[in-house]
């Protein structure tokens, strides 16, 4: 059986493996990559390819020249593209998910395989959870995560926009809900987990940095005074830049029309930028 992020079951009927194919832009004999995954067959649930995760993994192989022999963690990895990306780019990576769904531990293992990737170490990692695993990790440069703020009550996936209103401490930015429930208020409190799990990471590693993708819908839910409790900033990168602006990317039907931003989080200097 496989687990949703909610709690609920689905059975083990899987899609046919959905394929990416990165290559580098202009003619003559260029780099590519071409990858394979695993995944479950309905939007709904985790373990999926989320549009969010083939931005991600198009920002990862834009900058493949600088990842060989750098320490990459990707957090809530799921089916593992952007993850997998680094490895096949020289990055030294390790894959994490929820320690409390070992199906999406599984599949991490599974995109692996068919990868020939069978080096790559899995982990259970939970955000906000000071565990062995956590406390055990190694030095890390990167740190990966495509689509992890979502709501953690009913399971929907939560985004944010920036509204590239640079303040004197960071760029405000503002969470999107994908629905609405009248007996669960707003509570910037439910991104908690995630942003303390990242501050560790980089408070072990001031030098690294957390490259992030999210999904733009409504405005509901705000997370600058997360941002400002634990002393990081963003820096906005726009799709452009990385050749991501495109309704399909590496081949495939990804991201489509949504809208998708990407950002970098890093630890604020002592004067708040």
């Amino acid at each position: 059986m496989l687990l949703l992020r909610g709690g609920g079951r689905l059975g083990e009927a899987m899609a046919e493996p959905r394929q990416f194919r990165f290559a580098e832009a202009g003619g003559g004999r260029r780099a590519a990559l071409t990858l394979h995954v695993p995944e479950v067959p309905d939007r709904r649930y985790g373990l999926y390819v989320w549009p969010c995760a083939a931005v991600l993994a198009q920002f990862v192989w834009s900058r493949r020249g600088a990842l060989p022999g750098r320490r990459v963690l990707e957090l809530g990895a799921g089916v593992s593209l952007p993850g997998m990306v680094a490895a096949k780019c020289g990055a030294e990576v390790l894959l994490s998910d929820s320690e409390e769904l070992p199906q999406c531990l599984e599949n991490c293992r599974r995109s692996c395989l068919m990868n020939a990737l069978p080096h790559v170490p899995i982990l259970g990692i939970t955000w906000g959870r000071m565990s062995p695993q956590l406390l055990a990790l190694p030095p890390v440069d990167v740190i990966l995560g495509s689509d992890v703020f979502f709501d953690p009550k009913d399971a929907l996936y939560i985004d944010f926009q920036p509204l590239f209103h640079i303040s004197r401490h960071l760029t405000t930015l503002r969470i999107w809900r994908l629905t609405k429930t009248a007996s669960s208020p707003p509570n910037c409190a439910d991104f908690e987990d995630i942003l303390t799990t990242v501050y560790f990471l980089l408070e072990k590693n001031p030098q690294a940095q957390f490259w992030t993708t999210y999904q733009v819908r409504s405005a509901d839910w705000s997370i600058e005074a997360l941002l400002y409790k634990w002393k990081l900033k963003n820096t906005p990168v726009p799709l452009h830049s990385f050749g991501a602006d495109k309704e399909h990317l590496a081949g495939s039907s990804l991201p489509g029309r949504h809208t998708i931003e990407m950002m970098i989080i890093s630890l604020a200097r002592s004067d708040g930028t």
